[in-house]
């Protein structure tokens, strides 16, 4: 086969064998993209993800970060997980931990690597020893602008949350990326379907969605719980409510995600009941049992110290009784100095 011979229709054939739901095809021009990054990183809305401005331009030129890069390959993979505890229910019932559901299962980094590479390997096997592309897989590994590149390749439009929306499956999918040196024709884009629609903007609970399609990430509750290294600032604790890693609310409240389907990927399903577990149950976690509970997680990155932090003003939030009071003063001295401020601050709320 040769590369005339490549159509899109293949490559999606082949990525739905390796149990991707979607692929698309983006050039590599984001400079449109490019200068609405520079105002975002120039306002600080990146928090302290330094990483976001490292690497000069290579996150908005594929071209500069993988040389001879002339196509981008986008692929779905969905993640919504089976059989879950009603979100909204947990969500109701502030003695119990909410979990992003992108993190209930097996962290997906791997899984999709694994993938990206096979499918990289399916395309070369079918070129002739002539037109072998050369390329490198991509799943939030390396400065790549994962989103726009998706939206070019016509697997969804950015929502008003920024998050990349599906008419067919809503939003709840990750994306991974194929740069290749192949010069393959560009998806066609999908017009936005927002609308009128600003329930999202509404329902942050933090009020981080700023404007349409802008979001501080200082304000957001996904940013705060994993992505903040430090004390949270206390205008954020009680938004917070019980929600320990990430948070969902604005694709929870999304019309578009009535047409969601269920992940097909079983490490995907839900590991330790972290789709409703008790907040205490969490909390009296030793170090160890975080480490040995949460291998192979997403959420073990994060480490101890935050996990402790994340469910101390959990459970500041939660009714007042006897045992989260006693459990929270049985963890202060055992704490660092940064977990204890936050135990001292949900004390304070629980007398």
């Amino acid at each position: 086969m040769t590369l005339n011979n490549i159509t899109q229709i293949k490559l999606k054939q082949w990525a739905q064998q390796l149990g991707f739901q979607g692929l698309g095809v983006s050039g590599i021009d984001l400079s449109t993209q490019e200068k609405y990054l520079k105002r975002w990183l120039a306002n600080g809305s990146h928090g302290d993800m330094e990483w976001m401005e490292r690497h000069g331009n290579k996150r908005t030129r594929p071209e500069e970060l993988e040389e001879g890069t002339m196509s981008v390959i986008s692929v779905r993979m969905d993640y919504l997980p089976p059989q879950t505890v009603d979100p909204i229910m947990v969500l109701n019932h502030p003695e119990r931990a909410y979990v992003s559901r992108y993190a209930l299962g097996r962290d997906y980094h791997k899984i999709m690597r694994k993938k990206l590479e096979k499918l990289a390997k399916k395309i070369n096997e079918e070129l002739s020893d002539s037109e072998q592309m050369q390329y490198r897989v991509f799943v939030d590994s390396a400065p790549v602008m994962e989103k726009p590149i998706a939206v070019k390749a016509g697997l969804g439009w950015m929502g008003k949350h920024t998050n990349i929306l599906s008419q067919n499956v809503g939003s709840w999918f990750f994306l991974g990326e194929i740069y290749t040196n192949l010069p393959l024709t560009e998806s066609q884009a999908v017009d936005n379907h927002c609308g009128d629609c600003t329930a999202c903007i509404d329902v942050c609970p933090t009020k981080a969605i700023i404007k349409p399609y802008e979001l501080d990430a200082r304000r957001c509750i996904s940013y705060l719980t994993i992505e903040h290294k430090g004390v949270i600032p206390v205008e954020f604790r009680e938004p917070m409510g019980n929600r320990i890693y990430g948070c969902d609310d604005c694709q929870l409240i999304c019309p578009w995600n009535r047409f969601a389907v269920d992940t097909k990927e079983s490490d995907f399903s839900t590991r330790n009941n972290l789709d409703s577990a008790s907040l205490l149950s969490l909390f009296a976690w030793s170090e160890e049992a975080f480490l040995k509970n949460l291998e192979g997680s997403a959420i073990r990155r994060i480490g101890y110290e935050r996990w402790q932090r994340n469910i101390s003003i959990a459970l500041g939030n939660a009714p007042s009784s006897e045992k989260i009071i006693t459990a929270l003063n049985a963890k202060y001295e055992v704490s660092s100095e940064m977990v204890r401020e936050h135990i001292s601050w949900a004390l304070q709320r629980l007398k």
